[in-house]
């Protein structure tokens, strides 16, 4: 078996990055929270990104998942 790693700060190869997007994980951050590839040197984010495709979640699908969405209202500044 060929392993390919993505974040070799942590050891995490392309196939578990594949395997927490199939659980779910559809940005960086929820893979970091997965695995915690990309929290360390950050050389790894873009090559996450690329694996997760662009638009992998809708933003209705974020939201479920307790993301918050691009279009939410941030407070009003003192």
């Amino acid at each position: 078996m060929n392993r390919v790693f993505v974040c070799s700060c942590f050891g995490v190869t392309e196939e578990q990055v594949r395997s927490h997007a199939d659980a779910g994980a559809c940005t960086p951050r929820q893979i970091a929270s997965a695995c915690k590839a990309g929290t360390d040197c950050g050389g790894c984010v873009r090559r996450i990104q690329a694996l997760l495709g662009r638009g992998s979640c809708s933003r209705r699908q974020l939201v479920d998942q307790g993301g918050r969405p691009l279009t939410a209202k941030l407070p009003e500044a003192a």
